[in-house]
């Protein structure tokens, strides 16, 4: 009776970190939506989500050093300004395009397209080579690459403008998640928890944004009567207010996504994913009003039928890779305990030799 009573807390508690991650993933998405109907400056609201994150991150550092008692990792300025600053710029683009799409498009083709990022990062892994050549890629891009053209055929809600700023968001996201594997996976950084990678890529992230969010909507925001021209103190309140609570859902989602990985696996992030899309369109038709044909339907099913064959790849590729691991682990274990079972004094050479005059009697 232990062993199913210990599945079934694993399968809870499972289901109850996915839950906590669709929870903040699908909520910011709605939130940064219906934010932005009312307060028409994504980029400042990015920086404002930037800050939350750093300050909520260098919080639960200082809570987690005092839980430990270990030092957290802190990187010097050589490796902070090469190592990290890619990857915060590429970061920085990908999640202020991608807001600054909301004021164009509907969350259901921002979800859509947003899903093509598959295949930048399968690109990018490809040219850095974190990712091994594979015949079955091209079936997975062709997928994907249907679907969404399927997705934006015709659609009746349809923006030029938000398309290829959200579009823009995924290549730059390809980008972005490759740098950040090969910034994890580098274990001299010590930048395995991503509490910490969130900590040191946020001032980075700010610094990236500052440029486009001034040439864009610096002047328009000072001369907005949300903020800096606000006439009532609980106007401007409200509007602090607002903006905090995206940067808290913000970091809230990249704390979920790491407890979710770390408690499960990245193939259980990965399939979670795939059924979060569909949450969404499916929240987005029905309380957003989104129009959806059924030729949009149906790009939308081969699209993550795409993904879901990648993210198959990925297990088989990773499970096999496991099986040599574990044969290798074996040949190795065999090799350091055969010579302990050797007689003290005799070879490997005498003791055939010993073995072939026993059989020979």
């Amino acid at each position: 009776m232990e062993y199913p009573l210990q599945f079934l807390c694993r399968g809870l508690r499972t289901v109850g970190l996915v839950l906590l991650y669709y929870c903040f993933s699908i909520g910011i998405t709605f939130y940064n939506k219906w934010l932005l109907k009312e307060f028409h400056f994504p980029l400042f609201m990015t920086l404002v989500h930037l800050m939350i994150i750093f300050i909520l991150a260098a919080v639960t550092r200082t809570l987690m050093q005092c839980w430990t008692g270990k030092p957290r990792v802190v990187l010097g300025w050589s490796q902070y300004l090469t190592k990290a600053a890619p990857t915060a710029l590429a970061t920085a683009l990908d999640i202020g395009l991608s807001n600054w799409s909301f004021l164009f498009i509907t969350i259901s083709l921002y979800t859509m397209t947003k899903s093509s990022a598959v295949l930048f990062i399968l690109f990018f892994s490809l040219v850095f080579k974190l990712e091994e050549k594979n015949p079955c890629l091209i079936v997975v891009v062709v997928l994907i690459a249907s679907g969404l053209f399927m997705f934006t055929f015709e659609s009746t809600q349809f923006n030029v403008e938000g398309f290829v700023l959200v579009l823009l968001a995924s290549f730059i996201g390809g980008i972005r998640w490759t740098l950040t594997q090969i910034l994890l996976q580098k274990a001299e950084l010590g930048l395995q928890n991503p509490v910490d990678t969130m900590y040191h890529l946020q001032p980075l992230m700010f610094v990236g944004l500052f440029p486009l969010f001034l040439y864009n909507e610096g002047l328009s925001l000072c001369l907005s009567e949300k903020l800096f021209r606000v006439s009532e103190l609980p106007s401007l309140l409200h509007s602090l207010l607002t903006l905090s609570a995206g940067g808290a859902l913000a970091f809230g989602l990249g704390f979920s996504e790491f407890l979710l990985v770390s408690k499960t696996s990245s193939l259980t992030l990965s399939i979670s994913g795939i059924f979060k899309e569909v949450c969404t369109l499916l929240l987005a038709a029905h309380l957003m009003g989104d129009e959806m044909s059924v030729l949009n339907w149906l790009g939308f099913a081969v699209c993550l039928s795409g993904i879901s064959l990648h993210v198959g790849l990925k297990a088989c590729h990773s499970r096999a890779k496991a099986g040599q691991v574990r044969q290798q682990s074996l040949k190795i274990s065999n090799s350091d305990i055969l010579p302990l079972l050797r007689r003290d004094g005799c070879s490997e050479e005498e003791e055939e030799e010993e073995e072939d005059h026993d059989e020979g009697h």
